[in-house]
């Protein structure tokens, strides 16, 4: 903290760095088309259509996260410095869930659902058939290098396809635990895995896929796309963004402190859907502001660096990027950075410049701009006014004002005294709008994305109206003209 609000001392260097991999996460470029092939013979051999595959690979799925939760606990401590509670929570946890869920709705899910038809189409039956697309690529980032695999896949899988999986090379340790399991435990045939980088990557998007989801960066995501063009490929693209915070003079500031502050300063802030900025009336700018610094003592304790609770940032280059973006900046809390740990306190500013490096681009790390604003008009017009992002935060104690809120801007979700909480529901689709990305998944809402919902209709050959055959005579025209809609 600054001497503003009493800060916190300077810490000792008492937290060795994370471990680093024995490793660079790689494939061999030129085995990448016969591991596309293999999984485009799998899908061609019609393997994964059963329900019970699909329920088999994904009880395997659910069951190697739990045998293995300790193993992957470690890697991502060693990638991120995650705490054993934020990577139960936040990656173990979810991913059961995704699992289970899928499991049990997967009957009434892939089951084929009757549609009606109209009275100038009788008789016939219609109904809509799910079925799979085919070979699915998944490419994931580092920050949640477990769920942000593992969730997309088990909806790949529940609506049957085969599935390519690229884990992210920034969380090696991790990218090569998952490459170990997932050979370990799923269908050789059906789910492969691709370590590395930018060459890995780039090797892959020449292939041919029937759907990509890409989890990252708009300037990626446009990269992707562009290759998916190239074969007419379907593209889901999650994307982030900078997600705002409002906070209105309802608001109770010690809860909305607190919600903000977990889920600004979860994983080290590297989170697509953490807070990225606070709008806050100018009259209680000052009193959040000292309800954060609260809330980070009792958080973190006096010196963060030291608590066991609080996570590293991925590398040192993203380190650097986030301590430059302090420079010229009011640090009402926070600041102190630590190369040799990827240490970056958690930070606040305060009296935050629009036009500033640090409003330009999302920032993904620990890093919470307050900006104060003359009203909640303003807020929202400045809002507005800005790309739509990924998440939108609300801290009112007026339903009337959350309401007007979700009426009047435009989010891939929303939370009212709430952050981050929507996307460990997988009832819930989970998914940008506008620039922070197209389509959803999570849940049913992923078994979807990876499906293709075939119409399928069905006339019998008992009565064949020939009056709609060629050559089609006035009479027939009238008819159809005085038929109802």
């Amino acid at each position: 903290m600054s001497a503003t609000l009493g800060g916190f001392p300077a810490p000792e260097n008492t937290m060795s760095a994370p471990s680093v991999p024995i490793r660079e996460p790689a494939t061999d470029l030129d085995s990448i088309p016969e591991t596309v092939a293999r999984l485009r013979r799998g899908f061609e051999s019609g393997r994964t259509r059963p329900l019970a595959w699909r329920r088999e690979q994904l009880e395997r799925v659910e069951r190697m996260v739990i045998d293995s939760a300790d193993e992957l606990l470690a890697a991502m401590q060693a990638d991120l410095g995650k705490p054993e509670l934020e990577a139960w929570l936040a990656e173990i946890h979810l991913v059961k869930t995704e699992a289970k869920l899928a499991r049990r709705k997967l009957a009434r899910w892939a089951k084929p659902r009757r549609a009606a038809t109209p009275l100038a189409l009788r008789p016939a039956k219609a109904r809509i058939v799910p079925e799979p697309l085919g070979v699915v690529l998944i490419i994931a980032p580092w920050n949640y290098p477990v769920q942000l695999v593992l969730a997309p896949l088990i909806s790949a899988i529940a609506a049957g396809n085969t599935v390519l999986v690229k884990p992210s090379e920034l969380a090696p340790n991790t990218s090569a635990a998952l490459a170990r399991l997932i050979s370990r435990n799923l269908d050789p045939d059906a789910v492969a895995v691709v370590e590395g980088g930018v060459a890995e990557t780039t090797a892959l998007l020449v292939e041919r896929f029937d759907h990509i989801l890409y989890t990252g960066n708009g300037a990626v995501g446009r990269i992707v796309l562009e290759a998916a063009a190239r074969h007419l490929t379907p593209v889901t693209l999650e994307l982030g963004g900078k997600s705002p915070c409002l906070v209105d003079q309802s608001a109770d500031l010690e809860v909305a402190a607190r919600r903000i502050a977990w889920g600004k300063f979860l994983n080290a802030g590297q989170t697509c859907i953490a807070p990225d900025y606070v709008l806050v009336e100018a009259s209680r700018e000052g009193a959040l502001i000292e309800a954060l610094a609260r809330t980070l003592r009792e958080f973190y304790g006096d010196d963060p660096r030291r608590s066991p609770d609080y996570a590293r940032i991925v590398n040192v280059r993203h380190l650097r990027r986030l301590v430059s973006l302090l420079k010229g900046s009011d640090v009402a809390i926070g600041g102190e950075s630590d190369e040799a740990e990827r240490y970056l306190a958690p930070t606040v500013l305060r009296g935050v410049d629009p036009q500033s490096a640090v409003m330009s681009d999302e920032i993904f790390g620990p890093i919470l701009p307050v900006l104060a604003v003359r009203d909640m008009d303003e807020a929202l017009r400045f809002v507005n006014a800005r790309p739509k992002p990924l998440a939108f935060y609300v801290f009112t104690g007026d339903p009337r004002f959350a309401d007007r809120v979700s009426a009047e801007t435009s989010s891939g979700a929303l939370g009212v005294n709430a952050t981050i909480w929507h996307a460990g529901n997988p009832h819930l689709p989970f998914g940008g709008v506008g620039a922070s990305g197209m389509g959803a998944y999570h849940g049913q809402s992923g078994f979807e994305v990876f499906s293709h919902r075939k119409p399928v209709v069905t006339r019998p050959t008992r009565f064949d109206l020939r009056l709609l055959y060629p050559p089609y005579k006035r009479s027939t025209t009238a008819l159809v003209k005085r038929l109802p809609s």
